[in-house]
């Protein structure tokens, strides 16, 4: 067992405080349903409220330390200094619908060695408010759900493999291109699930639940964590072209290395035609 590092303990320290706010609100969620306008503005309230208590946890662990949220958006840190990438409440359509599954992500990212720009992903939590599991990875260190090792699934053969993926929905995402994907992926796996919550898909990616994972159109405060976790669990995690970077929103690939090339070789050929 790895030792749960300082760093670590305050990302899961923010999750957990807010993910217990979340936990009181998804309880009200079923008295919002009569209610037109009432549950989505709810919602809407839980997940910056949940945000608001992450972003105070975390500037008092370190005040320097810039974020990147999906409701406050970019907020600069110190020069050099790193940022925290968060997600207060991905599967906000699970949580308006009373479905239990979503999660709070918290990513740290550093600048790139002598440059303003932004390089690795180092350290990441995904915590499930619902069932308390907090999946974490710090870089090099390996992926851990609470005290346990993580690693993904050693499956060769797309036939005997569970795949993940996000479905495009109104105004969201490339429904053409998809399709196409699906078309290819679909026929050659035991199974294609859609959970709606893009860091728990990676998260459990990483715990060898799923065998593997597409979807695009995401945005780095879904993925940064989940890209870490997979990695740290023995997993490859690209772009649908095949590419590497330390935060994959736009395009994301994810499995065991082998699968990985099968499931590119098929993604990429629908692709083409």
């Amino acid at each position: 067992m790895a030792a749960i590092s300082g760093l670590i303990r305050v990302m899961e320290k923010a999750a957990r405080k807010a993910g217990g706010r979340l936990r009181r609100d998804f309880g009200e969620i079923e008295h919002l349903q009569v209610s037109r306008k009432g549950p989505a503005d709810f919602v809407s309230k839980a997940d910056m409220r949940a945000e608001r208590t992450i972003y105070d946890e975390l500037l008092a662990a370190r005040p320097d330390w810039g974020f990147e949220m999906e409701e406050a958006g970019t907020i600069d840190g110190a020069d050099g200094a790193p940022r925290w990438i968060v997600d207060p409440l991905d599967g906000t359509s699970n949580f308006l619908h009373g479905i239990p599954h979503f999660a709070i992500s918290i990513a740290v990212q550093e600048r790139k060695l002598g440059s303003d720009d932004w390089g690795d992903v180092t350290a990441a939590v995904v915590y499930n408010p619902v069932t308390d599991e907090t999946f974490w990875a710090e870089k090099s260190r390996g992926a851990w759900l609470h005290d346990g090792r993580l690693r993904v699934s050693s499956r060769r053969n797309p036939s005997e493999a569970l795949i993940a993926t996000g479905i495009p929905f109104a105004g969201h995402g490339d429904f053409a291109e998809w399709s196409k994907i699906y078309g290819a992926i679909g026929p050659n796996v035991a199974g294609i699930r859609r959970f709606g919550a893009a860091s728990l898909d990676l998260a459990w990616l990483a715990a060898g639940r799923f065998d593997g994972f597409w979807e695009s159109g995401l945005n780095d405060w879904d993925t940064a964590a989940g890209c870490l976790i997979v990695r740290e669990a023995g997993g490859f995690v690209s772009d649908y072209r095949g590419r590497s970077q330390p935060i994959h929103s736009k395009q994301v690939l994810a499995a065991n290395d082998a699968l990985h090339s099968k499931l590119h070789k098929l993604l990429a050929n629908a692709l083409k035609a």
